[in-house]
């Protein structure tokens, strides 16, 4: 006997969590654990598997109440010697969640969109300042171009399901102790499809879908920021039974750039000047990170950190483009110089001297630097 998993364990969240926390959840884990992700691995289908199916009870807040009141089974020894509900946990979300007496759900052998996809693009940040187009390669599940999807060999069509008339459905009756109630299962003979297909397409071995490797070319959007998403409706796997397919998230990362610096729409660097262009001022040009030819007027005294703004040089807006962009804020460090030859020596002592600056020359040990700060100096 199989013992299933409790499903807040499944996905790695508390009993308390609330709906978005299990969303995110199931987002995570359906993403680790999905088949493009990890082909040819069945312990990684079986627990994506899982995680569908709990993310299906604990996203549905009756569904939830049921499960957290019963667990996976239905309550057993009920009075009169009963047994509980026949089928266990699954049939009492079809009857009182999913049927109805006398009727059936339908829906679950019909067509099914496919899933959605989410794929990782980096750019550099010259590319999302500009816009680009960008060329990725993706796998997924697609239509059969040889049966166009049916399933069925070149020359022969899928035959209407016998057992269920095509429905792909077929009703069951079931005895509880709350009374009669018919549902609606899958049809076992034609999984829910209504069609078998007597002579399959060698292509995709009746499947109807097959797995390609697809290349796509990606509109990147003037000022794509880290970890925006992008959807392309209809690129993501293909549907079954007809159904639509899902769509491609494309999520945006930017790498990191060696000059520049962004926050939001506003980008920061840093440029260093000589102490003398500190102190007399002077004008320095600047390359912004969209290859544009700028200055900044830096006054004389000026101290290292200075920030210096322009304005509109900094990156477009996504939503609005390039007419509305952030600023390019510059700040300066004074860089001094590590090495002066005998002339420029004499230069800054007179300077000194001018200024009434006293420099001390003489390189003094410890232990006669600590004599003159506890006993005190007298030049």
């Amino acid at each position: 006997m199989v013992t299933k998993r409790d499903f807040y364990e499944v996905l790695e969240i508390e009993r308390t969590a609330d709906g978005a926390e299990i969303k995110a959840a199931y987002r995570k884990l359906a993403r680790k654990y999905h088949p493009d992700v990890n082909p040819n691995d069945t312990s990684a289908e079986d627990k994506f598997k899982e995680v569908q199916a709990a993310y299906e009870v604990l996203s549905d807040d009756s569904k939830r109440q049921v499960y957290d009141r019963y667990g996976h089974e239905a309550p057993g020894g009920m009075p009169g010697g009963g047994q509980g509900f026949p089928g266990g946990f699954g049939d009492i979300f079809d009857i009182f969640f999913n049927g109805t007496q006398g009727g059936g759900r339908g829906g679950r052998g019909g067509p099914q969109r496919g899933a959605d996809m989410h794929f990782n693009l980096e750019v550099s940040l010259e590319e999302s300042f500009s816009g680009v187009e960008k060329q990725i390669r993706i796998p997924r599940i697609e239509t059969c171009d040889t049966c166009s999807g049916s399933g069925a060999a070149p020359g022969t069509t899928p035959e209407t399901c016998p057992t269920c008339a095509g429905q792909g459905q077929v009703r069951h009756t079931q005895n509880t102790i709350l009374g009669t109630f018919q549902t609606m299962a899958p049809c076992s003979r034609c999984n829910g499809r209504g069609k078998i297909v007597k002579t399959p397409c060698a292509e995709c071995q009746g499947q109807g879908r097959v797995r390609r490797t697809r290349d796509l070319t990606i509109s990147v959007p003037a000022g794509v920021d880290n970890d925006m998403q992008m959807p392309l409706k209809g690129e993501g796997e293909a549907g079954m039974l007809g159904g639509p397919p899902g769509d491609l998230y494309v999520e945006f990362h930017i790498k990191p750039h060696p000059l520049f610096e962004r926050r939001g729409r506003d980008l920061f660097t840093e440029v260093p000047i000589s102490f003398t262009q500190a102190a007399l001022g002077d004008e320095i040009s600047i390359t912004t990170v969209g290859g544009e030819k700028g200055s900044v007027n830096v006054p004389e005294g000026t101290q290292t950190g200075t920030i210096f703004r322009l304005r509109s040089q900094g990156m477009p807006d996504v939503m609005r483009g390039s007419t509305q962009r952030g600023d390019l804020n510059v700040a300066v460090k004074v860089e001094v110089p590590t090495k002066l030859d005998d002339e420029e020596k004499k230069l800054l002592k007179q300077l000194a001297a001018l200024r009434g600056e006293k420099v001390n020359h003489e390189s003094k040990g410890f232990f006669e630097r600590m004599k003159e700060a506890v006993l005190g100096h007298d030049d």
